[in-house]
């Protein structure tokens, strides 16, 4: 078994989702769930076919996130792994609620703006995801001032009342 770091490059402001599914369906399920959820997004979606002829499968409704997403399916290359690129405005948080409830996802490895690192192991068999390595180690423990930040920026942005 060999272990390998694969960085995931993207726009700062672009947001990743890296799951794991289990049938060619999910490609179809995605979409319609993303745009019924959030009509207008810009969003691209890969999915790692794991048998048959083994390809990328993919859909999306912005050509710039589209190619995100399947660079990164191609260059994590797990099998049933998917990849969703979501446009600068548009938020894991209003999509991670359709997406559980898309029957063929499996879970879920990370859902970030931040720099991005996934960490796979190959063998004979293929290719899986063993984690990720979402932004930077903590640097220390919130304050009081950075709790009043926190819930202010929460309220700011309207995600607190």
């Amino acid at each position: 078994m060999e272990l390998k770091v694969i960085d995931i490059i993207k726009p700062d402001d672009v947001n990743v989702v890296i799951g794991q599914s289990h049938f060619i369906k999910t490609v179809e399920d995605v979409h319609e769930a993303l745009v019924t959820a959030v009509p207008g997004i810009k969003f691209g979606f890969a999915f790692c076919e794991a048998s048959g002829k083994r390809l990328v499968r993919w859909t999306g409704t912005d050509p710039t996130m589209i190619a995100l997403a399947r660079g990164h399916a191609v260059t994590i290359g797990a099998g049933h792994c998917f990849a969703l690129a979501l446009a600068a405005g548009y938020f894991p948080i209003n999509v991670l609620p359709v997406l559980r409830a898309v029957p063929e996802i499996v879970g879920f490895y990370c859902a970030t703006a931040n720099p991005l690192q996934v960490v796979v192991a190959d063998t004979e068999r293929g290719r899986a995801i063993l984690g990720v390595i979402d932004g930077g180690t903590p640097l220390g423990t919130e304050q009081d001032e950075d709790i009043a930040w926190r819930k202010g920026l929460l309220r700011k942005i309207g995600y607190k009342l």
